[in-house]
């Protein structure tokens, strides 16, 4: 876990605990946001009610939800990607063409952050989803990105976020990881080969674009989620590696039509 070198606020701490307790209880009362929490009940009425006056909660008799404010702060987040509607498009088109899960995702806390997520008609089940992180070096998304930056910060990443063991097939070596990183740069695209889940095999490749025009650049990703399960792609069948490459092609072309139709990336001045 990456360590903090500042102190962090403990009150703030609290609030963001018990927003977090209200969206995995779907809403709840103030013993069980107390149960859950391990903090006292007056400490999370406190919370709840200064949530509330803010309008970040609203109450309905004796329980607790989180409010629809929530929904302008997410949409504020969704457009900073510059034009979410071409983004959801071209993801939404991809999806329908192959069939399978098709997502976008970005850095951010030196992981991948997903902003938009889409389903095809053979998708498979995925631990993903829109405003949840992954990490990058076991993830075809987190390896295009890395791909994109310098082996310093990658260093630097890999310092604080480490390397963890998801599967049998998770790269932990910084060397294996750089070597990946240089054929990701040579064809333009990245493989997560059952790395991050068993069973599933994602590709992706990478745009630039940007959040804002006076914030510096910021790279975004297109992956695709195929399922499988052999251990390794030597092992695919003929019509499995065929399925693979269309899938490769329609990524890059995704890819491509989200990079023409976006702002380009400008530093801050």
């Amino acid at each position: 876990m990456v360590q903090s070198d500042f102190e962090t606020i403990r009150s703030v701490e609290i609030a963001c605990s018990v927003i977090e307790t209200l969206q995995e209880l779907d809403g709840g009362g103030i013993t069980e946001i107390s149960n859950r929490t391990g903090h006292s009940k007056s400490t999370i009425y406190n919370h709840l009610q200064t949530l509330e006056e803010n309008q970040l909660a609203a109450k309905e008799g004796d329980q607790y939800r989180l409010s629809v404010r929530f929904l302008d702060v997410a949409s504020h987040v969704r457009n900073q990607s510059g034009n979410y509607d071409v983004i959801r498009d071209e993801l939404d088109k991809a999806a329908k063409e192959t069939g399978e899960v098709v997502q976008f995702g970005v850095e951010e806390h030196e992981k991948v952050g997903y902003l938009y997520k889409a389903q095809g008609n053979r998708a498979v089940q995925t631990i993903s989803s829109v405003g949840t992180y992954q990490p990058m070096h076991s993830t075809a998304l987190g390896k295009a990105l890395l791909a994109e930056f310098s082996n310093e910060r990658v260093h630097e990443i890999l310092d604080r976020q480490g390397m963890e063991q998801r599967t049998e097939n998770t790269i932990t070596g910084r060397e294996e990881l750089f070597e990946e990183l240089a054929d990701i740069r040579d064809r333009g695209y990245a493989i997560d080969d059952q790395e991050n889940i068993r069973g599933l095999r994602c590709i992706s490749a990478c745009r630039w674009g940007r959040y804002h025009p006076r914030r510096s650049q910021r790279l975004g990703a297109v992956k695709s989620v195929q399922s499988g399960s052999a251990p390794r792609r030597a092992t695919e069948t003929h019509e499995e590696h065929g399925e693979r490459h269309r899938t490769q092609q329609q990524v890059l072309v995704t890819e491509r039509t989200v990079d023409s139709q976006l702002p380009i990336g400008i530093p801050e001045a």
